[in-house]
């Protein structure tokens, strides 16, 4: 089996068992490779192992779930397999840098860790990946010209080949904190790429969304706490887009985001 085929029937199954209880072996069982094989292929095209991707996009879940239900944390542990609400409290924590219970009144952003998708580039080459955008996508069906911001967190990978990516998740996570402070009511943000982030807004003027976008650049240069006192520097670029409500094919919208991304690093 191709290394495409491969990924795309281990994320597959994955997505379809977050509920469930299973083992890395059974997702490699699954994929009729070994396990050693498949965690090659997760570190490379995926950067990360599979538990830490099985880890990430359940408490990804489950935070969208404390936001929008009123189940209680307890359940949500045991409904995507924590043996008990204080290791769930514990894995929750070290992602989204509070406790579920803190996350559950004070946040709205839960999709830290998208599913993954994959592009064929022929033959058994890795494949490409990006993330699913599709609730941008649906919720732009109901908007008419508004203007979408685009970010990116500058120096992500050197951040993460001098200090790990723990320290880039940190990163991350806080760059999503900037631009969620300044989200108002009827706007959606959506992390697109590994760096890159795609505010959606109920604005029409561009000099309001540029004065949007400026408050959250203001925060450029504030350092981040790491660890042992270590003090990361963050930064974030912005561009603007427009929809014009035009019928947008999927991919379209992708490439429209990622070139007001690009065109904001020159």
């Amino acid at each position: 089996m191709k290394n495409f085929e491969v990924l795309t029937e281990a994320l597959a199954y994955i997505e379809q068992n977050l509920e469930e209880e299973f083992t890395q072996q059974d997702v490699a069982n699954a994929c009729y490779v070994s396990l050693s094989g498949l965690q090659k292929l997760f570190r490379y095209a995926v950067h990360f192992s599979v538990g830490e991707y099985i880890s990430k996009r359940r408490l990804t879940h489950a935070a969208r779930l404390l936001c929008s239900t009123e189940r209680s944390v307890t359940e949500i542990a045991l409904q995507f397999q924590y043996h008990s609400p204080e290791v769930f409290a514990r894995a929750f924590s070290r992602l989204w840098g509070v406790n579920p219970s803190v996350f559950r009144s004070s946040r709205r952003f839960t999709d830290l860790y998208p599913r993954l998708l994959l592009n064929q580039t022929g033959g058994t080459d890795m494949p490409n990946q990006r993330f699913d955008i599709s609730e941008l996508y649906d919720f732009l069906g109901s908007r008419q010209d508004c203007y979408i911001i685009c970010f990116d967190t500058v120096r992500l990978m050197e951040t993460n080949d001098t200090y790990g990516r723990e320290a880039g998740d940190l990163l991350i996570r806080t760059s999503l904190e900037r631009i969620e402070q300044e989200q108002g009511e009827n706007m959606l943000l959506v992390r697109v790429g590994g760096d890159e982030y795609a505010l959606v807004t109920d604005i029409r003027q561009p000099q309001e969304a540029e004065q949007l976008m400026q408050r959250v650049l203001a925060h450029n240069g504030e350092p981040v706490h790491f660890r042992q006192g270590l003090e990361l520097p963050l930064s974030l670029r912005g561009g603007l887009t427009k929809f014009e409500g035009d019928c947008m094919k999927y991919s379209e919208l992708f490439d429209q985001i990622k070139h007001t991304i690009n065109q904001s690093r020159r």
